[in-house]
């Protein structure tokens, strides 16, 4: 199962943030991983020092800078017993900073506090909608009010099968192999949830003329994405081994509709705590994502969302720009 050994949970100001915190210790605990905690502070545009008439931009970028640090103290203090937590303060655009600390000090999680983004914020790209975009590692987005334990998690997968590849089975394996092993961790119930859709279904019922040949491709449709669906879960079990699959005893849920729409009902049915799920690249252009169905999602369910990227994403990011 995936392990996380280096993760970072970055402050997000203006939200609850202590019950995402104690899940992120609670996390690097049992995975015996590295925790670093970090806030991003914007960077003030202006002279680098003081003249007669221009305000100090410097002492008071230094002085926001030291303020963050002791949020940062008062935000770690309470986890202080319990792991060792390093603490950092950036300067400059939230998402930007966060994805070169990834890259600059090989972080395999970002944990952060969800935001509650205005009509602009999601209109233009919110921190979250970026790092969503263009983070290379898992993003988990914790709503507010985090459990400490789970009870319900749903891993949404996504295939075609009749073009299915090896980037996208890696996805789809990579997000039913952390939700299992984060179910039972938490002794939580697992629910693994694929949306379908018969594209051609209105152009057979259209030129077609018969009602009959219309559903008998839909059912055969059906069929072959019930069948994508129930060798994911073969896989789990040949991954986790026969007695832990048993406990676990996945539910199948495979629903016909456009995903953003079925996945969020499910959501709502199971009482998930969690949505797990992929984010896709388009083959040959970095950080490019088809759709925005990871995004619809996590503005419209009401549990956190951890979103995955395939093997081989690159970030569109770069260290020095």
């Amino acid at each position: 199962m995936k392990r996380f050994k280096n993760i970072l949970y970055v402050s997000e100001e203006g939200v609850d943030q202590a019950s995402a915190l104690t899940r992120a210790v609670t996390l690097a605990e049992n995975n015996q991983a590295e925790l670093t905690v970090i806030a991003v502070v914007p960077r003030i545009p202006g002279s680098k020092g003081a003249a007669d008439g221009v305000p100090d931009f410097a002492g008071l970028q230094a002085r926001l800078e030291d303020e963050q640090r002791q949020r940062l103290e008062s935000l770690i203090d309470p986890h202080g017993q319990r792991i060792n937590i390093a603490r950092k303060v950036f300067t400059g655009t939230a998402f930007l900073e966060i994805i070169r600390a990834v890259l600059r000090h090989g972080y395999d999680l970002v944990i952060k506090p969800a935001e509650n983004p205005d009509f602009l914020a999601r209109l233009f790209g919110s921190d979250d909608i970026h790092l969503l975009r263009k983070c290379p590692v898992p993003v988990w987005l914790m709503k507010p009010r985090e459990k400490s334990n789970y009870s319900s998690i749903l891993a949404a997968v996504d295939f075609d099968p009749l073009m299915a590849g090896v980037e996208e089975a890696d996805l789809n394996e990579q997000i039913i192999g952390l939700s299992a092993s984060l179910a039972l961790s938490d002794f939580a119930a697992l629910h693994l949830a694929h949306a379908w859709e018969a594209f051609g279904e209105g152009k057979i019922s259209v030129w077609g003329g018969d009602p009959a040949a219309a559903a008998t491709y839909v059912e055969n449709e059906r069929l072959q994405h019930e069948s994508g669906l129930y060798q994911l879960g073969e896989w789990l079990r040949n991954r986790i081994g026969a007695e832990a699959y048993d406990y676990l005893a996945p539910r199948f849920h495979l629903r016909k509709g456009q995903a953003r729409k079925v996945i969020t009902a499910l959501a709502g049915e199971v009482q998930a705590d969690l949505v797990v799920m992929g984010t896709v690249a388009r083959t040959g252009i970095s950080g490019l994502l088809i759709g925005n169905t990871a995004e619809a999602i996590l503005e419209q369910v009401q549990c956190s969302v951890l979103a995955l990227k395939p093997a081989g994403f690159v970030s569109p990011v770069k260290l020095t720009e």
